[in-house]
């Protein structure tokens, strides 16, 4: 705790006008907001998108047909732009307020899609059923 001696010297020593608790905590906000990711991490993060590109190409190399082949590509694509986004882009430390903004558009798209493809099917389905019997 400080005296009010020693408040009033360093009070006193500061440009007039200026607080120096608050410029204080200016200086440790800005280093911290200038926190350096360590570079083993961003390393480690390229050699996965290359082990999940390699995995991608593979699944074409194995000649893999039908929906295991569409699972994977899909798969692989996902994971790979979950971690670009995760660790690149940094939302791996945003607030969580945040990544729901931005996460959520794009997850909601994914599931109308999801919806209209399913009613596309059904129409597909039921236009074959009901128009291709003969009179």
């Amino acid at each position: 705790m400080t005296s009010a001696a020693e408040s009033e010297t360093t009070d006193a020593c500061a440009p007039a006008g200026h607080d120096v608790r608050a410029s204080a905590a200016t200086q440790t906000a800005q280093t911290e907001t200038h926190r350096q990711h360590p570079l083993r991490l961003y390393f480690t993060v390229w050699i996965l998108l290359f082990v999940l590109s390699a995995c991608s190409y593979a699944v074409d190399y194995f000649n893999l047909h039908g929906y295991l082949r569409w699972t994977l590509i899909v798969l692989f694509m996902l994971l790979k732009a979950s971690a670009i986004v995760a660790v690149f882009m940094h939302m791996a430390w945003e607030r969580l307020a945040l990544v729901c903004a931005i996460l959520t558009p794009p997850l909601a798209v994914l599931v109308f899609m999801a919806a209209m493809a399913f009613e596309g099917g059904y129409t597909n389905f039921s236009r074959l059923v009901f128009f291709a019997q003969g009179p």
